[in-house]
């Protein structure tokens, strides 16, 4: 007979390709009774059994009152993947490629996730980052990465750069100066993909 954990452990992630190369959703399993919920958020074994081998060396959280945007960011040399989930509040998330050569550069990916929808998006190197508050409360953003954060290799993009047209669900959301100032995109093709 088998134990309730053993049953636990059957499937706890599920690895869900999108239309953008690397790009991967994971549905995480949530196990649910009348008095919440329990998820495993990370299990480096189970990552690698659905082929994301990627070591990650830090957490990151980040805290956005409703209708903050932040973004588009990406790290160059090294690149940096990111592991990203919602432990509270919702957020809708964008994932754009940006590698020199690929078939889909300049293609975005967006999908909601929550702290209640056990979604996380793998983001390898080579995409550029952001997301969007949703709702009238806070979100806090918990992400993994694989290298550390270097100021002088970061990249910003215009968060509603013209040829994007990233259909941002919020209009006019809260961005800092600095994401005022990102890179269009056209520029960052000049400087970065020759």
């Amino acid at each position: 007979m088998e134990t309730t954990a053993a049953k636990m452990y059957e499937v706890i992630m599920q690895l869900i390709s999108t239309h953008l190369n690397g790009l991967s959703l994971i549905q995480l399993k949530i196990f649910s009774d009348s008095r919440g919920f329990f998820v495993e958020r990370f299990r480096a074994q189970e990552l690698a059994n659905l082929g994301i081998k990627t070591q990650f060396i830090q957490d990151n959280h980040s805290h956005s009152k409703p209708n903050v945007l932040r973004g588009l960011h990406l790290q160059l040399n090294p690149g940096q993947a990111k592991l990203v989930g919602v432990i509270r509040g919702k957020i809708w998330d964008v994932a754009v490629d940006v590698r020199p050569g690929s078939s889909t550069l300049g293609q975005y990916f967006t999908v909601e996730l929550s702290d209640e929808n056990g979604k996380l998006l793998y983001v390898p190197p080579g995409f550029a980052h952001g997301f969007c508050v949703l709702g009238d409360q806070a979100a806090d953003v918990l992400y993994k990465v694989d290298s550390y954060y270097q100021p002088s290799n970061e990249v910003g993009l215009m968060w509603n750069d013209p040829d994007l047209k990233i259909p941002w669900p919020n209009p006019s959301p809260i961005v800092s100066d600095r994401d005022q100032m990102g890179l269009l995109f056209k520029d960052y093709l000049k400087q970065h993909c020759k």
